[in-house]
């Protein structure tokens, strides 16, 4: 780029910046009246909702005590309260009083093993069972967030059921994080949290027309909403493997088949799945090996190695390519080398796509609820949500809500699944704005569909 044309570049995204401000004060971003009276009332009990919650955390498929606190809430609502959904997950059902569609809220209640590190006076001191063992549970990742806010949604929305067009599906899950009691990797293992919900037909038996999430997070401000047209986070799929190779004394290595560098092979030959099997013009991917375990000691060639990993996407396709084309890569890559290898994929998560029409109709229901505060990204997270099972089968919106405070940097806060992850309160009224606008903003796109000619 010669400096001439940068220089005039500059001018214009300049001027587009400038454009673009006058549009957004211009605006009017102020939150419906009536939800933003009806949440300012309730805030400090929404906060109170998120201390109990985190201080008393539980892992997925174990959320017995925090289901029980939630229905309880619903039902002194006056909701239609359905619980045992998947296990331990929670649906309450709100009937408006104006004509309109029926609309899916969703929270995660599941926490994570994780020691909290916060040093919060409503720290979490639980303890749970994972897979057989007795770990720390913490709430790293906002799920308490999550389940007060729309808590605090179903209230705003009980309390003026005259204003609110529809019904109102609010779905309390289990086990986003995964089950704490269920080996992905075991074929005959059964489902879990979102993917449970839905096979139990839960879209179906509510007539949910469009499902809504909101996630906090710590790398943008508390109050800032951040959206994304498509691909809103990756996909999330799981590989187990054993290398069986013949052990063998270590200053004779010929005599045996070696596991550790078939292994080393192995992994470098994974990376090929990406840089020359993956249609990389079609998004992205990456292919992980987090764990691997061989050898007892330096002389000895083991006989055997295992190792697991993670496989991840932002493309429908590129995630089949990848999870396709493993077992054969490695499988092949060993008996190259003598070695003979055993290979379990386990596909977990799907890509969670944002409905490209719905995204845009419900912008200004995110900048009402954030009073202005909402900006599209064109960037997909990496992390990945269930919240994709939801959105395969209805169009679903799935949006992201910054958690820290003004003072902090969001690049120097504690991430999601840190120890010392942080939520500041204060973003919480936000989230409770956002599920109910969301019910407002898409009653009114509905109507448009009504109107919009058949092709």
């Amino acid at each position: 780029m010669n400096p001439s044309f940068r220089f005039l570049n500059r001018i214009a995204l300049a001027a587009a910046l400038t454009c673009s401000s006058f549009m957004t004060m211009a605006a009017d971003f102020s939150p419906t009246p009536w939800v933003a009276q009806s949440s300012a009332a309730i805030e400090s009990q929404v906060i109170d909702w998120r201390r109990h919650i985190h201080q008393h955390p539980e892992l997925g498929n174990f959320e017995h005590k925090t289901a029980a606190y939630v229905a309880d809430h619903l039902k002194k609502l006056g909701l239609q309260v359905h619980t045992g959904i998947a296990g331990t997950g929670v649906v309450a059902v709100l009937q408006g009083g104006l004509p309109g569609p029926t609309v899916g809220l969703r929270a995660d209640m599941d926490a994570l093993p994780v020691k909290e590190t916060s040093g919060l006076p409503f720290a979490s001191q639980a303890k749970g069972d994972y897979f057989g063992k007795v770990v720390d549970v913490m709430h790293a990742c906002g799920h308490d967030a999550h389940t007060a806010m729309l808590l605090g949604a179903a209230s705003v929305m009980a309390q003026n059921k005259d204003k609110v067009p529809g019904k109102v599906v609010f779905i309390f899950q289990p086990a986003e994080e995964g089950a704490a009691n269920i080996d992905v990797f075991d074929p005959k293992a059964p489902s879990w949290g979102a993917r449970r919900m839905v096979e139990e037909g839960v879209i179906e038996k509510f007539g949910i027309q469009s499902i809504f999430g909101v996630h906090v997070m710590s790398n943008a401000h508390s109050g800032e909403i951040q959206y994304k047209v498509g691909a809103a986070l990756n996909s999330a799929d799981g590989f187990r493997i054993k290398l069986e190779g013949k052990q063998a004394h270590g200053a004779m290595p010929w005599t045996g088949a070696d596991p550790i560098v078939a292994s080393a092979n192995v992994i470098n030959g994974m990376q090929t799945l990406v840089s020359r099997r993956a249609n990389l013009s079609q998004g992205m991917g990456v292919v992980t090996v987090g764990s691997i375990h061989g050898g007892t000691a330096g002389n000895i060639v083991t006989g055997e190695v295992t190792m697991e990993g993670t496989i991840r996407s932002n493309s429908p396709e590129i995630r089949e390519t990848l999870t396709s084309a493993l077992p054969q890569l490695v499988t092949q890559t060993a008996e190259a080398q003598q070695v003979h290898a055993h290979v379990h994929v386990a596909k977990i998560m799907p890509v969670t796509m944002n409905d490209a029409e719905l995204t845009r109709a419900m912008v200004p229901a995110l900048q009402k609820a954030s009073s202005g505060k909402a900006s599209e990204t064109f960037v997909n997270q990496a992390a990945s949500e269930d919240f994709s099972y939801f959105s395969e089968k209805v169009p679903g919106l799935y949006v992201f809500l910054g958690a820290t405070p003004e003072d902090k940097d969001p690049a120097t806060a504690a991430s999601n699944h840190n120890p010392g992850f942080f939520v500041d309160e204060s973003t919480l009224i936000t989230g409770v704005r956002s599920h109910v606008e969301f019910v407002l903003g898409y009653a009114q796109y509905a109507e448009t569909l009504k109107n919009k000619p058949s092709k």
